[in-house]
């Protein structure tokens, strides 16, 4: 999009609503800056987060009426 027909259309706006623009285009670059921020998780990064029990694979005791 051109510069220009931005500026030519917010030059037309009442005061009011060129705050609004304003107001409007701190929120985009707001969002604009915490999306490039985004990194990708590193392999590995959850390690020790998430603990797995010996008797993982046995079978449950609630569920023994069904086997």
């Amino acid at each position: 999009m051109n510069d220009t027909i931005l500026y030519n259309k917010l030059s037309v706006l009442p005061e009011d609503l060129k705050s609004e623009v304003y107001q409007f285009i701190d929120t985009l670059l707001e969002k604009a800056k915490h999306s490039s921020n985004n990194k990708k998780p590193i392999f590995g990064c959850g390690k020790g987060v998430f603990v797995m029990h010996d008797d993982f694979d046995e079978p449950m005791v609630d569920f023994k009426e069904y086997t």
